[in-house]
C-alpha cells in the first residue's frame, strides 16, 4: 500500500516536496517512481530511483529541478520539487515496481500540486 502526501498549491520559482509511504510487503520492491496526470493528458513518467542502488531517471523536462529520493529504513521515497512551473500541474501519484514485474504495480491515491505563475 503506498499513501502519498505534501501537494498543494505553490507559485512559481518555490519549492514543494512530495514523499510517498509503503507499507505492508515493501521487500520485494525494485524500484519506486512519480508519475503525473494533468487534465486531459495522458498519465506520464516523472521520475524513478532504483531501491537497492538508488539510481535514478527523470523526465528530461524535470532534470536538474526534481529530485528523487528514497529512505530504505523508513520505506519513503520523496520528490522534492525546485523551480516548479505552471506546466507541471498536475495530479501527482507514487508507484512501486515489485522484484520480477514488468511494470508498477502498486499505486498510491494521488496528490494535487497546482503552480501558478
Amino acid at each position: 500500500q503506498l499513501q502519498a502526501s505534501g501537494g498543494g498549491s505553490v507559485q512559481a520559482g518555490d519549492s514543494l516536496r512530495l514523499s510517498c509511504a509503503a507499507s505492508g510487503r515493501t521487500s520485494g520492491i525494485a524500484n519506486m517512481g512519480w508519475f503525473r496526470q494533468a487534465p486531459g493528458k495522458e498519465r506520464e513518467f516523472v521520475a524513478s530511483i532504483m531501491w537497492t542502488s538508488g539510481t535514478t531517471y527523470y523526465r528530461d523536462s524535470v532534470k536538474g529541478r526534481f529530485t528523487i529520493s528514497r529512505d530504505k529504513l523508513k520505506n519513503t521515497v520523496a520528490l522534492q520539487m525546485n523551480s516548479p512551473k505552471p506546466e507541471d500541474t498536475a495530479v501527482y501519484y507514487c508507484a512501486s515496481r515489485s522484484i520480477g514485474r514488468p511494470s508498477y504495480d502498486y499505486w498510491g491515491q494521488g496528490t494535487q500540486v497546482t503552480v501558478s505563475s
